[in-house]
C-alpha cells in the first residue's frame, strides 16, 4: 500500500517537473503563497491583484465509501486588497471504484472569501476569517471529511523560532435530503525549511455529525519552489481512526500569474 502511494507521488512530481523550466536566477516580481497541501489554510493573503493557481491531484483508498478514488483539485484566489480575497473551489474530476464498480464524476464547486481581521507584525499572528458557499453538489463519493453547504473557518497564520504555523478552526452545515448537522473541525500544520525544500506535518480531526464518528488523520509534505511564483508539491495522509479514509497520496503544484491584473495605485 505504501509502495503504491510512493509510486503514485513520485510519477506525478516528474510528470509536473517535466511541464515547467529550469530555475531562473535573480528573480523579480511577486511571491506566490500556497494554501497546499496541507489541510490548515494560510491566514495570509496571495499578493493584491494577481492571480494564483493551486491544482493537484489526490489518491485515496480504503474509506467507508469507496475503495479507491482518484480526483483532480484546482483552487483560484485573487486578492483585491491587503485585507480581502476571493477563492474558486473545484474538483474537475472524480474517478472511483466501490465494490467492484467504476464512476466518473465532476465533482463540486465552491465560492469563498477570506478577509484579514488582524495583519501579522512583529510577535502578532496574522488572523483571518473565511466564509466558503457550495454552488454545485456532486454524486461523487466523499473523502472522510465529507462535504459541506456552507462552510466558515478561523484562520491564524505565525512564525516561531523558524517554524511556520498555520491552525485552522472550522464549522461547516453537512446534510441530506433529511437532516442538517454541525460539523466541527480543527487542523494544526507545522513547516520548516530543509535546504530549498519546506518540509510539513500536521494533525486534523473533523466531526462526522450525520454518522456519530471521527475522521481524524496525520499529513506530511514536502514542497519546493522551482521559481519564486511556482511551487511543486508532494505529500501522504494516513488515516488514525476506523471512520477516516486510512491512506491519501497527493502531488502539485501553486502557479502564481506573474502579471497583475490591474495598475497598483499609488
Amino acid at each position: 500500500m505504501r509502495r503504491k502511494l510512493s509510486i503514485f507521488i513520485g510519477v506525478l512530481c516528474l510528470l509536473v517537473a517535466r511541464s515547467v523550466h529550469a530555475q531562473t536566477t535573480g528573480e523579480t516580481g511577486p511571491e506566490a503563497n500556497p494554501g497546499r497541501p496541507t489541510v490548515s489554510t494560510p491566514a495570509t493573503l496571495t499578493p493584491v491583484g494577481y492571480l494564483q493557481f493551486e491544482n493537484g491531484l489526490l489518491y485515496a483508498e480504503q474509506s467507508p465509501e469507496f475503495s479507491t478514488r482518484t480526483g483532480l483539485n484546482q483552487v483560484t484566489k485573487l486578492a483585491v486588497s491587503s485585507r480581502l480575497q476571493a477563492l474558486l473551489l473545484i474538483e474537475p474530476l472524480v474517478h472511483s471504484q466501490t465494490e467492484g464498480s467504476t464512476e466518473n464524476h465532476v465533482g463540486e464547486v465552491f465560492l469563498g472569501v477570506q478577509g484579514v481581521l488582524l495583519p501579522g507584525e512583529r510577535r502578532r499572528p496574522t488572523v483571518s476569517v473565511s466564509y466558503i458557499y457550495r454552488l454545485h453538489a456532486s454524486p461523487a463519493p466523499e473523502i472522510d471529511i465529507g462535504t459541506f453547504h456552507q462552510s466558515a473557518i478561523v484562520l491564524v497564520s505565525d512564525d516561531l523560532l523558524g517554524f511556520h504555523f498555520d491552525w485552522n478552526g472550522i464549522a461547516s452545515e453537512q446534510g441530506d435530503s433529511q437532516v442538517r448537522r454541525a460539523q466541527f473541525g480543527q487542523t494544526l500544520s507545522v513547516s520548516h525549511p530543509v535546504g530549498r525544500f519546506t518540509v510539513s506535518g500536521e494533525i486534523w480531526h473533523f466531526s462526522q455529525p450525520l454518522t456519530g464518528g471521527n475522521a481524524v488523520g496525520n499529513l506530511w509534505a514536502a514542497s519546493y519552489p522551482v521559481r519564486k511564483n511556482l511551487v511543486l508539491d508532494a505529500g501522504f495522509d494516513h488515516g488514525l481512526t476506523s471512520t477516516s479514509t486510512q491512506w491519501e497520496g497527493f502531488a502539485g503544484f501553486t502557479y502564481l500569474l506573474p502579471h497583475r491584473l490591474w495598475r497598483e495605485r499609488h
